[in-house]
Parts: C-alpha cells; sequence; structure tokens
C-alpha cells in the first residue's frame, strides 16, 4: 500500500488543504499527494479515468460524479461555503463594492477585469454581468483566463480588479481582497468530498474525510476564505 493518499481538489481549497497535510500527517494520517484544478477541469479528468483515493469538487460536481458511480455516494460530506469576491493590486483604490450599483460602476471603470472560463467563479461572474447588461463591454477588455488565480493578472499589472472565490484570491501575494460580491447578487459554492469508488485504500480516504469535517479544520478554512 502507499504511503501517499491521492487527493484531486477544486482550487478554492488549495490553501486549506496546504494547510492542513502536515497536521493532518503529524497526527497519524496519510501524507496527502494532492493536485488542484477547476471542478469542470477535475471532472473531465475523472471521466479520461484519472485515478484518485478523494475528490473535492462543488456539491454539484460531487453529485455528478456519484451518480455516475466515480464516487461512493454515502461517503460525501459538505465542507465550506464559498464567496466570490473582488481584488485589486496592493495599494490600489479600493472600489465601493457594497451594491448593484456600485459594483456596475467599479466594473465599468475598470481598465480591465480578470475572472477564470472554467471555474464556479467565472460562470457566476458571466451571468452575473450578463444579467447586468455589461457583459460585452466588461468582455471587451476582460483577461479570461482558462484555469488558475485570477488576481496573478493584478500583479502583473494586465487587469485592474480580479473576480475570484475569495479563497482562491487570497492566494495570490501583492493583492488586497476588497470583499465579496453583494450576497444577493451571488449565491455561494458549496464545495465537498468523496471517497472514489475505485480506491484502493478506502479506510484511509474515510479516515480523511472525517478529518476534513471536524471541527478541527474549521479554523483553516476560516483563515483560507471559506465559511466551514
Amino acid at each position: 500500500m502507499s504511503d501517499a493518499i491521492r487527493v484531486l481538489s477544486t482550487l478554492a481549497l488549495k490553501g486549506a488543504v496546504h494547510g492542513l497535510a502536515g497536521q493532518y500527517q503529524a497526527a497519524g494520517g496519510a501524507r496527502i499527494d494532492a493536485d488542484f484544478a477547476p471542478t469542470l477541469a477535475l471532472l473531465e479528468r475523472l471521466r479520461a479515468g484519472e485515478a484518485a483515493d478523494v475528490v473535492i469538487l462543488t456539491r454539484e460536481g460531487l453529485d455528478e460524479v456519484a451518480r455516475e458511480g466515480r464516487v461512493a455516494a454515502d461517503s460525501c460530506v459538505d465542507l465550506a461555503r464559498s464567496w466570490v469576491g473582488i481584488a485589486v493590486k496592493a495599494g490600489a483604490a479600493h472600489p465601493d463594492i457594497g451594491s448593484e450599483a456600485a459594483l456596475r460602476a467599479a466594473l465599468l471603470g475598470a481598465r480591465s477585469v480578470a475572472y477564470s472560463r472554467l471555474g464556479a467563479s467565472g460562470i457566476l461572474f458571466a451571468k452575473l454581468i450578463d444579467r447586468l447588461g455589461i457583459a460585452a463591454d466588461i468582455n471587451a477588455r476582460a483577461v479570461i483566463i482558462p484555469q488558475g488565480f485570477t488576481a496573478e493578472r493584478l500583479v502583473t499589472g494586465e487587469a485592474d480588479l480580479a473576480v475570484q472565490q475569495i479563497s482562491e484570491l487570497k492566494q495570490v501575494g501583492g493583492i488586497e481582497v476588497v470583499g465579496p460580491i453583494p450576497r444577493d447578487l451571488q449565491t455561494p459554492a458549496v464545495f465537498s468530498a468523496g471517497r472514489m469508488a475505485a480506491s484502493q485504500q478506502a479506510g484511509e480516504a474515510d479516515r480523511l474525510l472525517r478529518y476534513l469535517a471536524s471541527s478541527d479544520v474549521a479554523p483553516l478554512l476560516r483563515e483560507s476564505g471559506l465559511d466551514p
């Protein structure tokens, strides 16, 4: 048996997983070998046959692979809620985003907005700017990345505003999180974990799942920008 447990996780949990890996191993758990990507990219990889022991996805994504028999449905646990936020380069002025009208003005006033094509945040943002009637204006000068951290485009100067899950924004140095998009304009993403049905380490996978859902991990989730 391997001395590591293979975890495929959405980018939103990257900070939390890195933070807990050491303390989990110190408590007698297996070493965590984790890889991170947006949920849609992970779904493609799982359906292509990539192996793992534990997966962390949006609840909707996890339910899909559970229905397909790739994840043991009775193992699934909800871990955290996540809100989409906006960031600026460190030292830059923080725009008012506290209302729908203020957010609309801030987005239109930005030289460029960075958002992700595949992530849950990017899907929400694309629908939001369409609903606000500013999609054509924003997308004409947006930096739309296939996957990864949108806030990196603030550091390079390619964008004035970056949109992503707050937990993902906080993983980039040299930026400041302004705050969440008004909560009445978004539904929080719920991130959940489950054991792969084909895992050869079912016992260790279930142990990790119990740990991820425990009160021990809640402070790390909050610190990384998530609501346990």
